[in-house]
């Protein structure tokens, strides 16, 4: 990858490029990661799980939504469709020559879905506590929240934006129908005790997919995997399965 990653808007994606482990590199394949909800490119879920599939002979870049960690723009703007676009300028950049698996955490993974749908360079697509129901969510974790006054989780950084709420709620509302139209691999990973995003929404993908994908479920995990020995398993559980099914 050389030269910085822009959007359609012309903002600067803050991204990072990592290597497979030398001997074990499978060049045709580039695995791309994308964050959840007041996320970015560094929490540890994305980042040990990237080592993991690094390990297991596959290049990773990591990169944050803008408006999201150092990438440029504004927070409020960071709507589920426009990190749609963001991911699409990201294949444009780095997708020549290479085919693109992409794991996508929490509202990563929804973006995901929405642009694995309809873009044929994702071969590959991973799900981790991935949003189903848009509109399920919004209303479950904001709905308590004034959309252009208050903020997200309490935290200041993070005001809500009338935007990001009808763009769950009324123009998304699901990713189901595009889930449909998904025809790769597709590995769904969750936790058990996940209350941010719910592991029926992944069992809902399952439901309507059947054999197609492949659901791991991770006992006592809760949303960000934040015990270090449920992370290492879930990321260990991504890296076999992008090994067993690309080469």
């Amino acid at each position: 990858m050389t030269g910085p990653i822009e959007n359609s808007k012309g903002e600067v994606l803050d991204a990072v490029f990592e290597q497979a482990k030398p001997g074990h590199r499978k060049n045709g394949y580039l695995v791309v990661m994308g964050h959840g909800v007041t996320a970015n490119k560094d929490r540890p879920i994305l980042v040990d799980t990237a080592k993991a599939i690094n390990e297991a002979g596959f290049d990773t870049l990591r990169f944050s939504f803008a408006g999201n960690g150092d990438s440029e723009g504004e927070f409020r703007d960071a709507t589920i469709s426009k990190e749609v676009e963001d991911l699409g300028a990201v294949l444009n950049q780095v997708a020549a020559g290479r085919s693109i698996i992409y794991v996508g955490h929490s509202m990563g993974g929804a973006v995901g879905v929405l642009r694995a749908a309809s873009d044929a360079r994702i071969v590959g697509l991973v799900s981790l506590a991935g949003m189903v129901s848009t509109r399920k969510f919004a209303e479950t974790e904001f709905g308590d929240v004034i959309p252009d006054e208050g903020f997200m989780w309490e935290d200041e950084d993070c005001p809500l934006s009338s935007a990001f709420v009808e763009d769950l709620c009324e123009k998304v509302v699901s990713v189901a129908p595009a889930a449909s139209e998904v025809r790769v691999p597709w590995l769904l990973v969750h936790g058990t005790e996940d209350d941010v995003v719910l592991p029926e929404d992944s069992e809902q993908i399952q439901s309507l997919r059947g054999g197609d994908v492949t659901l791991v479920s991770i006992e006592g995990g809760d949303h960000m995997m934040s015990d270090p020995t449920l992370r290492a398993k879930t990321a260990s559980s991504v890296a076999s399965w992008i090994a067993q099914n690309f080469s």
